[in-house]
Protein backbone atom coordinates (compact mmCIF):
# COMPACT_ATOMS: atom_id res chain seq x y z
CA UNK A 1 0.00 0.00 0.00
CA UNK A 2 2.60 2.53 1.00
CA UNK A 3 4.41 1.58 -2.52
CA UNK A 4 1.50 2.39 -4.37
CA UNK A 5 1.10 5.64 -2.74
CA UNK A 6 4.46 6.70 -3.18
CA UNK A 7 3.85 5.86 -7.05
CA UNK A 8 1.33 7.90 -7.16
CA UNK A 9 2.44 10.94 -5.44
CA UNK A 10 5.87 10.96 -7.51
CA UNK A 11 3.26 10.90 -10.99
CA UNK A 12 1.40 13.63 -9.23
CA UNK A 13 4.65 15.59 -8.94
CA UNK A 14 5.79 14.78 -12.02
CA UNK A 15 2.77 16.34 -13.73
CA UNK A 16 2.59 19.35 -11.88
CA UNK A 17 6.30 19.89 -12.67
CA UNK A 18 5.45 19.44 -16.05
CA UNK A 19 2.54 21.74 -16.35
CA UNK A 20 4.34 24.49 -14.71
CA UNK A 21 7.49 24.02 -16.96
CA UNK A 22 4.66 24.11 -20.34
CA UNK A 23 4.25 27.41 -21.72
CA UNK A 24 1.16 29.10 -22.35
CA UNK A 25 -0.28 30.80 -25.31
CA UNK A 26 -0.89 34.08 -24.34
CA UNK A 27 -1.47 37.12 -26.78
CA UNK A 28 0.19 40.41 -25.57
CA UNK A 29 -0.22 44.31 -26.28
CA UNK A 30 2.19 47.53 -25.31
CA UNK A 31 0.97 49.88 -22.64
CA UNK A 32 0.11 52.79 -24.95
CA UNK A 33 0.65 56.35 -23.46
CA UNK A 34 -1.88 58.14 -25.29
CA UNK A 35 -4.39 61.06 -24.84
CA UNK A 36 -6.84 60.42 -21.97
CA UNK A 37 -10.66 60.74 -23.02
CA UNK A 38 -13.70 60.98 -21.22
CA UNK A 39 -16.81 58.50 -22.67
CA UNK A 40 -20.09 60.40 -22.19
CA UNK A 41 -23.08 57.85 -22.78
CA UNK A 42 -26.08 59.87 -23.56
CA UNK A 43 -30.04 59.00 -24.65
CA UNK A 44 -31.63 60.81 -27.82
CA UNK A 45 -34.33 60.82 -30.52
CA UNK A 46 -34.34 60.83 -34.01
CA UNK A 47 -35.70 64.13 -35.57
CA UNK A 48 -36.43 65.68 -38.53
CA UNK A 49 -35.25 69.13 -40.10
CA UNK A 50 -38.42 70.08 -40.87
CA UNK A 51 -42.00 69.66 -39.42
CA UNK A 52 -45.46 71.53 -40.34
CA UNK A 53 -48.74 71.49 -39.94
CA UNK A 54 -50.49 72.93 -43.50
CA UNK A 55 -53.54 74.74 -44.02
CA UNK A 56 -54.36 76.87 -46.91
CA UNK A 57 -54.40 80.37 -47.29
CA UNK A 58 -58.06 80.84 -48.44
CA UNK A 59 -61.33 79.80 -47.28
CA UNK A 60 -63.00 77.17 -48.68
CA UNK A 61 -64.64 73.30 -49.01
CA UNK A 62 -62.45 69.89 -49.63
CA UNK A 63 -62.82 68.74 -52.80
CA UNK A 64 -60.20 66.35 -53.17
CA UNK A 65 -58.12 65.09 -50.54
CA UNK A 66 -56.59 61.98 -51.49
CA UNK A 67 -53.43 61.16 -49.28
CA UNK A 68 -53.30 59.55 -45.84
CA UNK A 69 -51.08 58.69 -43.66
CA UNK A 70 -47.97 57.52 -44.50
CA UNK A 71 -47.78 58.94 -47.85
CA UNK A 72 -44.42 59.87 -49.06
CA UNK A 73 -44.56 63.17 -51.31
CA UNK A 74 -42.19 65.50 -53.57
CA UNK A 75 -41.85 68.98 -53.32
CA UNK A 76 -44.55 70.89 -55.20
CA UNK A 77 -46.78 67.84 -55.04
CA UNK A 78 -50.48 68.42 -54.80
CA UNK A 79 -52.05 67.65 -51.42
CA UNK A 80 -55.30 68.47 -51.25
CA UNK A 81 -57.72 71.13 -53.33
CA UNK A 82 -60.29 73.25 -52.74
CA UNK A 83 -63.49 73.70 -54.74
CA UNK A 84 -62.46 76.62 -57.18
CA UNK A 85 -65.88 77.23 -58.86
CA UNK A 86 -66.68 80.19 -57.35
CA UNK A 87 -62.63 81.32 -57.65
CA UNK A 88 -62.70 80.24 -61.49
CA UNK A 89 -65.67 82.72 -61.82
CA UNK A 90 -64.27 85.61 -60.52
CA UNK A 91 -61.22 84.85 -62.45
CA UNK A 92 -63.60 85.18 -65.52
CA UNK A 93 -64.88 88.40 -64.76
CA UNK A 94 -61.85 89.92 -63.80
CA UNK A 95 -59.72 88.74 -67.60
CA UNK A 96 -63.32 90.17 -69.09
CA UNK A 97 -62.77 93.37 -67.55
CA UNK A 98 -59.57 93.54 -68.77
CA UNK A 99 -60.49 93.36 -72.07
CA UNK A 100 -63.01 95.59 -71.82
CA UNK A 101 -60.46 97.96 -70.71
CA UNK A 102 -57.92 97.36 -73.10
CA UNK A 103 -60.54 98.06 -75.60
CA UNK A 104 -61.34 101.36 -73.95
CA UNK A 105 -57.73 102.48 -73.95
CA UNK A 106 -57.10 101.68 -77.76
CA UNK A 107 -60.07 103.85 -78.53
CA UNK A 108 -58.76 106.60 -76.64
CA UNK A 109 -55.29 106.09 -78.33
CA UNK A 110 -56.76 106.10 -81.36
CA UNK A 111 -59.07 109.40 -81.31
CA UNK A 112 -55.81 111.01 -79.35
CA UNK A 113 -53.75 110.38 -82.47
CA UNK A 114 -56.06 111.27 -84.76
CA UNK A 115 -56.73 114.46 -83.15
CA UNK A 116 -53.15 115.14 -83.40
CA UNK A 117 -53.06 114.33 -86.77
CA UNK A 118 -55.38 117.27 -87.88
CA UNK A 119 -54.67 119.61 -84.99
CA UNK A 120 -55.71 122.98 -84.89
CA UNK A 121 -55.72 123.22 -88.62
CA UNK A 122 -58.76 121.86 -88.70
CA UNK A 123 -60.24 123.83 -85.65
CA UNK A 124 -59.32 121.04 -83.03
CA UNK A 125 -58.47 123.02 -80.01
CA UNK A 126 -55.54 122.78 -77.53
CA UNK A 127 -57.76 121.81 -74.58
CA UNK A 128 -59.46 118.92 -76.46
CA UNK A 129 -56.30 117.12 -77.34
CA UNK A 130 -55.10 117.52 -73.93
CA UNK A 131 -58.37 115.82 -72.81
CA UNK A 132 -57.74 113.14 -74.83
CA UNK A 133 -54.21 112.70 -73.00
CA UNK A 134 -55.43 112.97 -69.97
CA UNK A 135 -58.30 110.28 -71.02
CA UNK A 136 -55.38 107.87 -72.29
CA UNK A 137 -53.72 108.22 -68.91
CA UNK A 138 -56.26 107.48 -67.11
CA UNK A 139 -57.64 104.81 -69.25
CA UNK A 140 -54.02 103.02 -68.70
CA UNK A 141 -54.45 103.57 -65.07
CA UNK A 142 -57.96 101.62 -65.69
CA UNK A 143 -56.34 99.19 -67.56
CA UNK A 144 -53.30 98.62 -65.47
CA UNK A 145 -55.71 98.12 -62.04
CA UNK A 146 -57.99 95.85 -63.98
CA UNK A 147 -54.76 93.42 -64.71
CA UNK A 148 -53.71 93.82 -60.56
CA UNK A 149 -57.28 92.36 -60.06
CA UNK A 150 -56.83 89.71 -62.34
CA UNK A 151 -53.41 88.35 -60.87
CA UNK A 152 -55.18 88.60 -57.40
CA UNK A 153 -57.68 86.45 -58.74
CA UNK A 154 -55.26 84.15 -60.31
CA UNK A 155 -53.64 83.82 -57.31
CA UNK A 156 -56.83 83.18 -54.95
CA UNK A 157 -57.23 80.39 -57.76
CA UNK A 158 -53.95 78.92 -57.14
CA UNK A 159 -54.34 78.89 -53.32
CA UNK A 160 -56.86 76.80 -54.00
CA UNK A 161 -54.74 74.26 -54.16
CA UNK A 162 -52.55 73.14 -51.32
CA UNK A 163 -48.57 72.13 -52.41
CA UNK A 164 -46.13 70.27 -50.18
CA UNK A 165 -43.72 72.82 -49.72
CA UNK A 166 -40.75 69.90 -49.34
CA UNK A 167 -40.67 66.74 -49.72
CA UNK A 168 -41.60 64.10 -46.98
CA UNK A 169 -44.21 62.01 -44.90
CA UNK A 170 -48.10 62.66 -44.18
CA UNK A 171 -48.01 62.00 -40.41
CA UNK A 172 -51.04 63.00 -39.35
CA UNK A 173 -54.64 64.17 -41.71
CA UNK A 174 -56.92 66.05 -39.75
CA UNK A 175 -59.30 66.98 -43.01
CA UNK A 176 -62.08 65.18 -44.32
CA UNK A 177 -63.98 65.52 -47.76
CA UNK A 178 -66.71 68.20 -47.82
CA UNK A 179 -65.69 70.01 -44.63
CA UNK A 180 -64.98 73.82 -45.12
CA UNK A 181 -62.39 75.08 -44.08
CA UNK A 182 -60.93 78.76 -43.05
CA UNK A 183 -57.44 79.71 -43.24
CA UNK A 184 -54.92 78.75 -40.69
CA UNK A 185 -56.88 75.60 -39.91
CA UNK A 186 -54.82 72.55 -39.80
CA UNK A 187 -55.37 69.62 -42.55
CA UNK A 188 -52.20 67.84 -42.97
CA UNK A 189 -49.14 67.49 -40.81
CA UNK A 190 -46.05 66.65 -43.15
CA UNK A 191 -42.91 65.56 -42.08
CA UNK A 192 -39.04 65.91 -43.82
CA UNK A 193 -37.74 62.38 -44.09
CA UNK A 194 -34.43 63.43 -45.91
CA UNK A 195 -31.51 65.06 -43.65
CA UNK A 196 -32.68 63.42 -40.40
CA UNK A 197 -30.41 64.85 -37.32
CA UNK A 198 -30.24 63.46 -33.71
CA UNK A 199 -30.63 65.38 -30.63
CA UNK A 200 -29.28 64.51 -26.95
CA UNK A 201 -29.98 65.85 -23.99
CA UNK A 202 -26.10 66.42 -22.01
CA UNK A 203 -26.04 67.00 -18.76
CA UNK A 204 -25.13 70.89 -18.00
CA UNK A 205 -21.32 69.60 -16.45
CA UNK A 206 -20.26 68.47 -20.13
CA UNK A 207 -20.75 72.28 -21.47
CA UNK A 208 -17.54 73.36 -21.25
CA UNK A 209 -16.15 70.37 -22.36
CA UNK A 210 -17.91 70.18 -25.56
CA UNK A 211 -17.87 71.85 -28.88
CA UNK A 212 -18.97 71.46 -32.46
CA UNK A 213 -16.89 68.99 -34.71
CA UNK A 214 -17.03 67.02 -31.53
CA UNK A 215 -17.11 62.61 -32.58
CA UNK A 216 -19.95 60.47 -31.27
CA UNK A 217 -20.87 57.08 -31.78
CA UNK A 218 -24.64 56.38 -32.36
CA UNK A 219 -27.00 53.61 -32.09
CA UNK A 220 -30.44 53.53 -32.76
CA UNK A 221 -32.63 51.33 -30.23
CA UNK A 222 -34.50 49.68 -33.36
CA UNK A 223 -31.55 48.81 -34.84
CA UNK A 224 -28.88 47.66 -32.42
CA UNK A 225 -26.69 45.71 -34.78
CA UNK A 226 -26.02 49.01 -36.95
CA UNK A 227 -23.48 51.70 -35.65
CA UNK A 228 -23.13 55.50 -36.97
CA UNK A 229 -20.28 57.84 -36.51
CA UNK A 230 -21.69 61.45 -36.33
CA UNK A 231 -20.46 65.11 -35.51
CA UNK A 232 -21.71 67.38 -33.22
CA UNK A 233 -23.00 70.22 -35.53
CA UNK A 234 -25.27 72.54 -32.41
CA UNK A 235 -25.15 73.17 -29.41
CA UNK A 236 -27.85 75.47 -27.65
CA UNK A 237 -26.87 76.02 -24.27
CA UNK A 238 -30.13 76.14 -22.68
CA UNK A 239 -32.65 73.46 -23.49
CA UNK A 240 -34.28 72.30 -20.09
CA UNK A 241 -33.83 74.43 -17.45
CA UNK A 242 -35.28 72.04 -14.91
CA UNK A 243 -32.99 68.70 -15.75
CA UNK A 244 -30.43 70.93 -16.06
CA UNK A 245 -29.33 69.70 -19.17
CA UNK A 246 -28.89 71.22 -22.95
CA UNK A 247 -29.17 70.08 -26.44
CA UNK A 248 -26.47 68.33 -28.53
CA UNK A 249 -27.64 68.09 -32.00
CA UNK A 250 -25.90 65.76 -34.23
CA UNK A 251 -25.36 64.72 -37.74
CA UNK A 252 -24.51 61.13 -39.63
CA UNK A 253 -21.52 61.46 -41.40
CA UNK A 254 -21.05 57.67 -41.40
CA UNK A 255 -22.30 53.88 -41.64
CA UNK A 256 -20.50 51.02 -40.34
CA UNK A 257 -23.13 48.68 -42.46
CA UNK A 258 -23.29 48.19 -46.26
CA UNK A 259 -27.07 48.60 -45.39
CA UNK A 260 -28.53 51.75 -45.41
CA UNK A 261 -30.16 52.66 -42.23
CA UNK A 262 -34.03 53.09 -42.21
CA UNK A 263 -34.49 55.81 -39.75
CA UNK A 264 -37.74 57.66 -39.23
CA UNK A 265 -38.45 60.62 -36.66
CA UNK A 266 -39.14 59.49 -33.65
CA UNK A 267 -36.96 56.78 -33.24
CA UNK A 268 -34.73 56.64 -29.49
CA UNK A 269 -31.15 57.10 -30.27
CA UNK A 270 -28.15 56.20 -27.95
CA UNK A 271 -24.67 58.21 -27.96
CA UNK A 272 -21.60 57.39 -26.70
CA UNK A 273 -18.73 61.01 -26.84
CA UNK A 274 -15.62 61.61 -26.71
CA UNK A 275 -14.64 63.98 -24.43
CA UNK A 276 -11.50 64.92 -24.32
CA UNK A 277 -9.76 65.82 -20.72
CA UNK A 278 -6.81 67.36 -21.85
CA UNK A 279 -4.44 65.78 -20.64
CA UNK A 280 -1.87 62.87 -21.88
CA UNK A 281 -1.36 58.93 -19.87
CA UNK A 282 -0.84 55.55 -19.76
CA UNK A 283 -3.53 52.99 -21.13
CA UNK A 284 -3.73 49.66 -21.66
CA UNK A 285 -6.61 46.96 -23.18
CA UNK A 286 -9.82 46.58 -21.71
CA UNK A 287 -9.35 42.61 -22.07
CA UNK A 288 -5.69 43.25 -19.88
CA UNK A 289 -7.43 44.05 -17.01
CA UNK A 290 -8.46 41.44 -14.20
CA UNK A 291 -10.65 42.65 -11.26
CA UNK A 292 -11.28 40.51 -8.03
CA UNK A 293 -14.16 40.68 -5.70
CA UNK A 294 -11.75 41.95 -2.82
CA UNK A 295 -11.20 44.97 -5.00
CA UNK A 296 -7.54 44.10 -6.51
CA UNK A 297 -7.37 45.27 -9.88
CA UNK A 298 -4.15 43.84 -11.80
CA UNK A 299 -2.86 42.92 -15.02
CA UNK A 300 -0.20 40.08 -15.65
CA UNK A 301 3.38 41.66 -17.31
CA UNK A 302 5.47 40.03 -19.73
CA UNK A 303 9.21 39.20 -18.37
CA UNK A 304 11.33 38.61 -21.77
CA UNK A 305 13.91 36.21 -21.00
CA UNK A 306 15.70 34.56 -23.91
CA UNK A 307 14.13 31.82 -25.28
CA UNK A 308 11.92 31.70 -22.33
CA UNK A 309 9.37 34.47 -21.57
CA UNK A 310 7.61 34.26 -18.09
CA UNK A 311 4.70 36.69 -16.51
CA UNK A 312 4.33 38.22 -13.03
CA UNK A 313 0.80 39.59 -11.79
CA UNK A 314 0.92 43.58 -11.18
CA UNK A 315 -1.36 45.25 -8.86
CA UNK A 316 -2.33 48.37 -10.53
CA UNK A 317 -4.94 51.41 -10.30
CA UNK A 318 -7.68 52.64 -13.19
CA UNK A 319 -8.95 55.96 -14.54
CA UNK A 320 -11.05 56.41 -16.96
CA UNK A 321 -12.54 53.68 -19.72
CA UNK A 322 -12.60 54.63 -23.47
CA UNK A 323 -12.01 52.70 -27.01
CA UNK A 324 -11.49 49.90 -25.45
CA UNK A 325 -8.96 50.67 -23.30
CA UNK A 326 -8.46 51.36 -19.81
CA UNK A 327 -6.25 54.77 -18.27
CA UNK A 328 -3.45 53.49 -15.78
CA UNK A 329 -3.18 55.91 -13.07
CA UNK A 330 -0.73 53.93 -10.74
CA UNK A 331 1.02 50.26 -11.54
CA UNK A 332 3.10 50.90 -14.38
CA UNK A 333 5.82 52.59 -15.89
CA UNK A 334 4.83 52.95 -19.55
CA UNK A 335 7.39 50.47 -21.09
CA UNK A 336 5.79 47.23 -20.36
CA UNK A 337 3.63 44.57 -22.69
CA UNK A 338 0.43 42.86 -20.62
CA UNK A 339 -0.74 39.83 -21.46
CA UNK A 340 -4.54 40.91 -23.46
CA UNK A 341 -5.28 36.87 -24.14
CA UNK A 342 -5.02 33.52 -22.33
CA UNK A 343 -4.65 35.53 -18.62
CA UNK A 344 -7.30 34.05 -17.00
CA UNK A 345 -5.29 30.95 -15.18
CA UNK A 346 -1.73 32.53 -15.24
CA UNK A 347 0.59 31.94 -12.25
CA UNK A 348 3.48 34.10 -10.89
CA UNK A 349 6.64 33.04 -13.48
CA UNK A 350 4.99 30.68 -15.69
CA UNK A 351 6.14 30.67 -19.13
CA UNK A 352 4.60 31.51 -22.08
CA UNK A 353 4.66 31.69 -25.52
CA UNK A 354 3.42 35.06 -27.41
CA UNK A 355 1.26 33.75 -30.14
CA UNK A 356 0.16 37.42 -31.36
CA UNK A 357 1.70 40.55 -30.14
CA UNK A 358 -0.43 43.76 -30.85
CA UNK A 359 0.86 47.88 -30.34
Amino acid sequence: MNLHRLAVLSALSFCLVGGARAQIPVEVSSVESRSIVRQLNVNGTVTSPRTAVLSTAVAGLVAQLDLDEGDRVAQGDPLLMLDPELAQLALDRTLAQVRQREAELADAERRLSQAREVGAERGIARSEIESLEAEVVADEATLAAARVAASEQRALLKRHTLAAPFGGVVSRRLAELGEWVNPGDGLLELVATDGLRFDFQVGQDFYAALSAGAAIEITVDALPDQRMTGTVSTIVPVKDITARTFLVRVLADSLQSDQPLRLTPGMSARGRLAISTGRQGLAVSRDAILRFPDGRVTVWVLERGGEDNTVREQLIATGLEFDGMVEITAGLSGDELVVTRGNETLLDGQKVSIVAEGS
